[in-house]
């Protein structure tokens, strides 16, 4: 089983209380470590749309 690697990508910069950089709350990047595989996918999700509402490129960017 391959673990899922962190999103961040260094730029640590917030909006409110999402990091435009990776699209995940605070809350999330501190629990990251803790979370399960299937929690981590959710959290990807959801950071991706989060990225496409504030119009910040952040991870996707790469791909």
């Amino acid at each position: 089983m391959s673990a899922l690697k962190d999103p961040c990508i260094s730029i640590c910069k917030f909006n409110d209380d999402i990091c435009v950089g990776c699209g995940r709350s605070k809350r999330e990047i501190r629990a990251w470590k803790k979370l399960d595989k299937a929690d981590k996918r959710t959290v990807l999700a959801e950071a991706q749309l989060r990225l496409l509402a504030l119009g910040a490129t952040g991870w996707r960017k790469s791909k």
